[in-house]
C-alpha cells in the first residue's frame, strides 16, 4: 500500500517536492551564512555607525579625506613659513670668525694686541681690536657689511676679515711672521678647514695708533 503510494503520481510529486525543499533549505542556510559574513565585513569597514548604507559611508569617507588633505596643506604652508623664518634667523648667526695677534707699538710685547672678526653668512658683523701698550689697553669696534668695514679697516682687521671669510683652519692654528716694528701684514694661517675660524700672528705695526685706532 505504501509502495503503491510512493510509486504513483502523487507519491513522486511529494518526493520531488521534499527534495526541492531540502535543496532550498540548504541554499537558504548558505545564504544566511554568507549574509552574516558580509555584515561582519561591513561592520569592520563601516564601524558601528548604525544603519548607514555604503553610498553614504563612501561619501563620508570622501569628506574626511578632503578635510585631511586641507589640514595637511595648511600644515605644509605653516611649516614652510617657519622654515623660512628659521633660515632668515640662521643667516644672522655668527658663522665665520678669525683672530689675528700682533705687536702694535714696535715693541716685543709678546703679541698681546689682537683683532677678531665675527661675521655671519651674509659677510656682515663686527671687528673688535684690543691694542695693548705697556700698562694700558684700548678696545675698538667697527661694523662690517658684506665684507667691507663701515670705516677703513687696519691691515690686521682686514686680515681677520679675510681669514674669517676664507674659512681657515678650525683648530685655531697659529702662524708667525715678521718681527717687531716691521709693519708686516698678518700672515695667513696655513691649511683650510670647514670651521670658519682661525688665529694668526703677525709682526708689529709701523705706526703708533694701534690696529683699531681712529682712521
Amino acid at each position: 500500500m505504501v509502495a503503491a503510494t510512493l510509486t504513483d503520481t502523487k507519491g513522486i510529486i511529494a518526493i520531488a517536492a521534499a527534495a526541492v525543499a531540502v535543496v532550498a533549505l540548504a541554499v537558504a542556510l548558505g545564504l544566511a551564512l554568507s549574509l552574516k559574513r558580509l555584515r561582519r565585513s561591513q561592520r569592520v569597514v563601516m564601524g558601528d555607525g548604525g544603519a548607514e548604507d555604503l553610498v553614504a559611508h563612501a561619501a563620508g569617507m570622501q569628506d574626511a579625506f578632503r578635510d585631511l588633505q586641507d589640514y595637511v596643506e595648511e600644515a605644509a604652508v605653516a611649516l614652510d613659513a617657519r622654515l623660512a623664518e628659521t633660515e632668515r634667523t640662521m643667516r644672522g648667526r655668527i658663522a665665520h670668525r678669525a683672530l689675528v695677534r700682533y705687536d702694535a707699538y714696535n715693541e716685543l710685547s709678546g703679541q698681546q694686541s689682537m683683532s677678531i672678526a665675527l661675521l655671519d653668512d651674509e659677510r656682515s658683523g663686527i671687528v673688535l681690536s684690543c691694542i695693548h701698550h705697556r700698562d694700558q689697553a684700548r678696545v675698538y669696534g667697527k661694523q662690517v657689511h658684506e665684507g667691507r668695514g663701515e670705516i677703513e679697516l687696519s691691515p690686521e682687521e682686514a686680515e681677520a676679515v679675510r681669514l674669517a671669510l676664507a674659512g681657515a683652519s678650525a683648530s685655531g692654528a697659529t702662524a708667525t711672521a715678521g718681527g717687531a716694528g716691521g709693519g708686516t701684514p698678518p700672515a695667513a694661517v696655513p691649511g683650510a678647514g670647514g670651521g670658519g675660524d682661525a688665529t694668526a700672528r703677525t709682526g708689529g705695526r709701523g705706526n703708533g695708533d694701534g690696529a683699531g685706532g681712529p682712521g
